[in-house]
């Protein structure tokens, strides 16, 4: 009776653990995602197998409470609910396909795997396992992919020891040669500290301060100037015109994050601008659910909130390259990379603005996934965050 009480509780520990650590921001820590899938089959039953699900999912996300907290001005209940109802979907979906019959496990977990991947579950599919293959097989683009989710099918089976020793060795091997991302030439991202006031701060003096840090990046050689997500506020004519007069003696193309109103809701958008003029070339995919998307104001007869453009524009033409372009959110779930990648980018493009996860491991998160899927199909990765 003993043994069998223990049991579960050290798996769920070691859950707690592995999202912990798996999930602290450091890329090459991502493959001890790895252990989920090991510890979810050695659970003994369906209830054991949420628990474990819920251990891994709450430690992955444990900077949401506070972060939401941040971002509304307000105690920890409302992120803690928001916490506990965004790990529904990964447990709920876990202790479903949960199976005794060890034939059918693997792809018991490659079904979990998919659906936690693709909408409408994967909305809220942070912390997939699968992110490690960046770390595990870099450069081997797809054939890595497939590599990694045999990988972790192999894992549910009782051969586990054995393939946890081969993907280790692939894990000692990938850290021993890590390289970053290389970045494009001529292509600056720019990392701005300026807290919850960016895209918030609708001044002149702000946009004459941003326009400075571009042509500030000009001198030093940059031709594509990359912006944090929300940079420029509410995108109006008015706006538009003072960067365009402002670059019309450069060089220079700026890719700058913005918000697009109307009387529907709003876009939250990647911009390119020029001494040319000013385009929307990127609308979100995937808005952060809850604080930004809001489809039950659609049901209610009520406008507002962000929309979710799901599978459109995942690559856009951006000075003469193809730009696989992640917004903030867009880098903690799945989906939106691996439908980028089916378009052959030539730079993945991370923008975010993170003020609101201050004293949290989120934006270290978003950066190691970027830089994971990076180097899986070896792209050259840009990022600018905003903290």
């Amino acid at each position: 009776m003993c043994r069998k009480r223990v049991r579960p509780v050290l798996l769920i520990a070691a859950s707690i653990i592995a999202g912990t650590v798996a999930w602290s921001g450091h890329v090459l820590l991502l493959p001890l995602a790895c252990t989920f899938p090991t510890l979810w089959a050695l659970a003994r039953s369906r209830l054991a197998a949420a628990a474990v699900s819920a251990g891994y999912f709450l430690a992955a996300s444990r900077g949401l409470p506070q972060g939401v907290a941040t971002f509304y001005s307000s105690d920890l209940w409302p992120g803690l609910l928001l916490w506990l109802s965004a790990s529904l979907g990964f447990v709920g979906v876990h202790a479903m396909l949960w199976t005794r019959c060890e034939p059918a496990r693997p792809f018991r977990y490659f079904a979990a795997a998919v659906l936690m991947a693709i909408p409408p579950i994967g909305i809220t599919g942070w912390a997939h396992p699968i992110t490690a293959a960046g770390v595990l097989f870099p450069g081997w683009g797809w054939w890595g992919l497939l590599a990694a989710t045999a990988g972790l099918m192999g894992l549910v089976t009782r051969m586990w020891p054995a393939v946890a020793i081969v993907l280790a060795g692939f894990w000692i091997w990938s850290a021993a040669t890590w390289d970053e991302p290389k970045l494009p030439t001529s292509w600056q991202g720019v990392d701005l500290e300026m807290g919850a006031s960016l895209g918030r701060d609708p001044s002149m003096q702000r946009h004459r301060d941003l326009i400075a840090t571009v042509k500030d990046r000009e001198a030093g050689g940059a031709r594509t100037v990359v912006l944090p997500e929300s940079s420029l506020g509410f995108w109006t004519p008015t706006v538009e015109r003072l960067w365009v007069k402002a670059l019309q003696d450069t060089n220079v193309t700026v890719i700058a994050g913005a918000a697009v109103i109307d009387a529907g809701g709003y876009d939250n958008v990647l911009l390119a601008l020029s001494g040319d003029g000013g385009r929307v070339i990127y609308r979100e995919r995937m808005p952060v659910p809850g604080s930004m998307w809001q489809p039950w104001r659609t049901l209610l007869g009520q406008s507002g909130g962000a929309r979710a453009h799901f599978f459109s524009n995942p690559v856009v033409a951006i000075a003469d390259a193809r730009v696989a372009p992640l917004i903030c959110y867009e880098q903690l779930i799945v989906w939106p990379v691996l439908q980028s990648m089916l378009h052959d980018p030539d730079v993945i493009v991370a923008v975010g603005n993170g003020w609101w996860t201050k004293g949290t491991s989120i934006v270290a998160i978003q950066r190691a996934n970027a830089e994971a899927w990076a180097r899986l199909f070896d792209k050259p990765l840009l990022i600018s965050f905003n903290t």
